[in-house]
C-alpha cells in the first residue's frame, strides 16, 4: 500500500497524488514529500526506492530484508534509519518489526513490510491538513514525530513485562511449583534480552542523530532527538533493572527452597535422635543370648520400656533446647 502527502509552503497541498506525477512534485521549489510503503508490492518498490529516489542498493536490500539490528548510514543526499517498532498484530506478546526511514532535505520514506498502527496514527494526524493543523516545515519533523510514537508504543510491552515479574515474584511468595514458575522465568528472561538488544542500539541510533552529525536535522528539532534518545536509554535501564530483579527473585526462591529443605532434614534428624533410645533398648533385649540376667526380675519388662522413655525425654527436651524441632 501506498501513501503520499505532499506538503508545500508547510501546508498539505496534496493526498495520494497518482504515481506518475510524484517526479514532477519531487522538483517543485518549496515542495516536500512524505511516501509510506505499507507491506508494498515490488512494483511499488522499485518504483520508488529505485526509479523515484534512486536509493542504493544496500539501502533497498535493507528495506526488503529483516535487519537483525537498529542503524543508521548517511548518504550525500539522504539518511537512512533502520528502527524496530514494536508489533502487536502477532499472538506473542513481545515481537517487534523493521521500519526504514529514508530522510532527505524535502522527502521522507518510511517502509515498512506490514502495517504499523503507530505508522498509521501519524499519517492519520498528517493527513487532514486544514486550517487548524501545525504547520510542517521539514521532513525532520515527520521522522520525529514517527520516532515518538514507537517509543510510546514500547509502553504496553512494558507493562506486560512487569507484569510478569511481579506475578513471578509472588509466586516466589507462595508455594509455586518449580515446574511452573522456572519456565516463566525462562521466559521473561529471554524477553528483557530480546528488549535490551533491540533498544541499546537505537539508543545509539537516537544520540547520533540528536548530536547533528548527519546533517538533515534543522537544530530546532535536535533537543527533540535528545530527549528521544534520553527515552530510549530510560527504557534500557528498566529492562536491566527488571533482569537483575528476576536474577535476585530466582535466588531468593532457591535460598528459600533450601532453608526449607535444611528445616525438614532437622526435623528428621531430631525424630532419628529422639527414637534412639527406644531401638538401642529394643534391639539390645531382642538378641537372643542364652541367659540374660536382667529379664530374670519380674518388672524387667516395665522397667525397659520406662528406661526407653525417660531417655527420649531426655533427647526431646535436649532437641527443643537447640530449637531443632
Amino acid at each position: 500500500m501506498l501513501t503520499t502527502l505532499v506538503y508545500r509552503d508547510h501546508r498539505l497541498a496534496a493526498l495520494n497524488p497518482p504515481l506518475d506525477a510524484l517526479p514532477g512534485l519531487r522538483a517543485q521549489p518549496g515542495a516536500m514529500l512524505w511516501i509510506d510503503l505499507s507491506a508494498p508490492t515490488p512494483e511499488e518498490t522499485s518504483a520508488i526506492l529505485e526509479q523515484l529516489f534512486g536509493l542504493h542498493p544496500v539501502v533497498i536490500e535493507d528495506c526488503t530484508t529483516d535487519s537483525p539490528f537498529p542503524k543508521i548510514d548517511a548518504f550525500d543526499d539522504y539518511l537512512h534509519l533502520v528502527m524496530h517498532a514494536v508489533d502487536y498484530s502477532k499472538t506473542d506478546k513481545f515481537t517487534t518489526t523493521d521500519l526504514d526511514l529514508i530522510l532527505g532535505k524535502n522527502f521522507l520514506v518510511t517502509f515498512h513490510r506490514q502495517p504499523l498502527r503507530l505508522v498509521q496514527q501519524v499519517l492519520d494526524r498528517y493527513s487532514r491538513g486544514g486550517h487548524g493543523a501545525p504547520p510542517v516545515r521539514g521532513p525532520d519533523r515527520f521522522a520525529h514525530t514517527l520516532l515518538d510514537q514507537l517509543v510510546e508504543a514500547y509502553k504496553p510491552a512494558l507493562n506486560e513485562l512487569r507484569q510478569d515479574l511481579e506475578t513471578i515474584e509472588e509466586a516466589i511468595l507462595g508455594h509455586a511449583a518449580p515446574k511452573e514458575l522456572f519456565p516463566q522465568v525462562i521466559a521473561l528472561r529471554k524477553d528483557l534480552a530480546t528488549l535490551r538488544q533491540i533498544v541499546r542500539p537505537q539508543r545509539a541510533v537516537a544520540a547520533e542523530i540528536a548530536a547533528g552529525k548527519p546533517g538533515f536535522i534543522r537544530p530546532s528539532i535536535l533537543p527533540y532527538l535528545r530527549d528521544l534518545a534520553e527515552d530510549f536509554t530510560r527504557i534500557e535501564s528498566q529492562a536491566a533493572g527488571w533482569g537483575d530483579q528476576l536474577i535476585l527473585s530466582v535466588r531468593v526462591y532457591l535460598n528459600k527452597s533450601s532453608h526449607e529443605a535444611n528445616e525438614g532434614i532437622k526435623v528428621l534428624t531430631a525424630l532419628t535422635a529422639a527414637t534412639m533410645p527406644t531401638f538401642l533398648i529394643g534391639g539390645w533385649y531382642g538378641m537372643n543370648f542364652t541367659r540374660m540376667p536382667e529379664l530374670a526380675p519380674p518388672a524387667s519388662y516395665p522397667l525397659a520400656a520406662l528406661a526407653a522413655l525417660a531417655f527420649t525425654a531426655v533427647l526431646l527436651v535436649w532437641l527443643r533446647r537447640k530449637r531443632w524441632i
